[in-house]
C-alpha cells in the first residue's frame, strides 16, 4: 500500500524547503539543545519562530480564532516532517506551547484562557513561551506521586513545592503546572489539578542543571508561597490527572513525525560520511546502517498511524507512547553507531566546532551526548510499556 501525500501537501513540503533555504544558514546544524545555548542564538530562534507564525504555520492545526488556520493534520505532518528533517528551530514556542497547551486549553480551558494564552503562542509572541512543571525528585516516572501542593486561599492558590528536569524554564513566561490540590484524596490519582503560573510570579526560583558538557537545557523550579489567580485553574479542580492522560497524547503523538523527520536527516548524514570516508566496507557500519534505516521507516508508518487517528477524532492511547519508546530505541542506535562511525573525530570538545577537524553528522554528537535526558523526557520507557501494556494488550494495570 502506497502512503502518498497529495498535490497540495507536496507544495506545502516545497514552500518550506523554500523558506529553510531563505532564513536558515547553509550550515544549519541539528544541534538538539541549541536553542538555549546563548542569548544570541535564542534571539534568532524567536526570530525563526516570529516568521513561522507570520505564515500561519506556528500553530496551523489551532482554530483560527484563536490565531491557528484550521488546518488538517495531514498538513501539519508535512510540516513537522521538514521542520525536524531541517531542523527548524523555534517550533514549539518552549516546551508545551504549540504541542498541548493550545490544544489542552480547547478541550479544558475558559475561554477567557484560550483569548489570552493562545495568541501569544501563535504570534511567535516573548510571552508565549511555556514550560511544563510535572517531574518531581519523588515524582518522575511516578507521575500520581507528586507533592507540590497548592493551597487554596480566598480567590488565590499558594503554591509551594518543586519541580525537577523542567526544561526551557530560564526562557519561559507562563509555566503549566501539575499540583496537588487535595492531599487527602483517597487514591494519589486523584486531587491533581492543572495551574498556570506566571514565571515572573514572587516566590518562583529557577535554577538550572548542566549536563556533564556543559549545556544548559533543564532547570530545577523552587514555589515558595506563590499565589496564583482561582481564574488560571486548567478545568476542573482535582482532575487533572485525567486531563493530563489526554493532553499528553498530543504531547507524544505530535513528536513522531518531526523525530522520524530528523533521524532521516541524521541517518542520511551517516551513510554520506561512511561513503565518502570508505567506510562501508566495514559490515558492522553497513549493516547497523541498513538496521536502523529499517526502524526509520517503520517509525515514519507508525507516526502516520497515530496521526491518522487523531485525524478521525479519536483520542491516541497506547500509539503515542508506543511511538515514544521506538523513537527512543533509534536514537540510542543512531548515536552509538554515529560515534563509532565519527572515530577519533567524536572525542573533540564541542567547544572545536569551527576547527576544520569537527564533524557533527547532522547532529548525532548533540543526540548523544543528551540522549540519557531526552530518553527520560516525557516518560521513560518502562512507563510507556505499562501504558503500551494496559491499553493496547489488556494487562493488569501496574500502577
Amino acid at each position: 500500500m502506497e502512503f502518498l501525500f497529495g498535490k497540495e501537501e507536496e507544495q506545502f513540503r516545497e514552500e518550506i524547503r523554500e523558506f529553510v533555504r531563505q532564513e536558515l544558514p547553509a550550515d544549519w546544524a541539528l544541534g538538539m539543545f541549541d536553542e538555549a545555548d546563548s542569548e544570541e542564538s535564542w534571539a534568532f530562534v524567536m526570530s525563526i519562530s516570529r516568521k513561522l507564525a507570520q505564515r500561519g504555520w506556528l500553530t496551523m492545526t489551532w482554530p483560527k480564532e484563536y490565531g491557528g488556520q484550521g488546518a488538517s493534520f495531514w498538513r501539519a505532518v508535512v510540516y513537522a516532517e521538514e521542520g525536524g528533517y531541517w531542523g527548524i528551530p523555534g517550533m514549539g514556542m518552549g516546551v508545551s506551547g504549540v504541542s498541548w497547551v493550545g490544544p489542552s486549553l480547547i478541550l479544558f480551558g475558559t475561554e477567557e484562557q484560550r483569548k489570552k494564552y493562545m495568541p501569544l503562542i501563535a504570534a511567535g509572541d516573548p510571552d508565549g513561551i511555556w514550560c511544563t512543571g510535572y517531574s518531581e525528585p519523588n515524582a518522575g516516572s511516578d507521575f500520581a506521586n507528586l507533592r507540590t501542593l497548592a493551597r487554596r486561599d480566598g480567590d488565590a492558590y499558594v503554591i509551594n513545592g518543586q519541580k525537577i528536569w523542567t526544561s526551557e524554564a530560564h526562557r519561559a513566561r507562563w509555566c503549566w503546572l501539575a499540583v496537588r490540590t487535595d492531599p487527602e484524596a483517597p487514591s494519589k490519582h486523584k486531587g491533581i489539578s492543572i495551574i498556570i503560573v506566571d514565571m515572573k510570579s514572587p516566590g518562583v526560583t529557577v535554577r538550572p542543571i548542566l549536563n556533564y558538557i556543559g549545556n544548559h537545557h533543564f532547570n530545577e523550579v523552587f514555589f515558595d508561597d506563590v499565589r496564583v489567580p482561582v481564574e488560571n485553574l486548567v478545568g476542573e479542580e482535582n482532575r487533572g490527572w485525567y486531563q493530563l492522560m489526554r493532553s499528553l497524547g498530543y504531547e507524544r503523538g505530535g513528536v513522531a513525525a518531526r523525530s522520524y523527520g530528523r533521524n532521516k536527516r541524521v541517518l542520511e548524514e551517516l551513510v554520506r560520511y561512511a561513503r565518502e570516508k570508505d567506510l562501508m566496507n566495514k559490515a558492522e557500519f553497513r549493516q547497523g546502517l541498513g538496521d536502523v534505516a529499517i526502524d526509520i521507516e517503520t517509525q515514519r508508518l507508525l507516526a502516520y498511524e497515530t496521526i491518522w487517528k487523531m485525524s478521525q477524532g479519536k483520542a491516541p492511547t497506547f500509539e503515542p507512547s508506543r511511538d515514544k519508546v521506538l523513537n527512543d530505541q533509534i536514537l540510542e542506535k543512531l548515536s552509538v553507531l554515529g560515534m563509532d562511525i565519527l572515530g577519533p573525530f567524536s572525542q573533540l570538545d564541542p567547544s572545536a566546532a569551527k576547527s576544520k577537524w569537527f564533524q557533527d553528522l547532522g547532529g548525532v554528537r548533540s543526540i548523544y551526548y543528551n540522549l540519557i535526558g531526552m530518553s527520560s523526557a516525557a516518560g521513560t520507557e518502562f512507563t510507556q510499556k505499562n501504558i503500551i501494556g494496559q491499553f493496547a494488550l489488556g494487562l493488569p494495570r501496574s500502577y
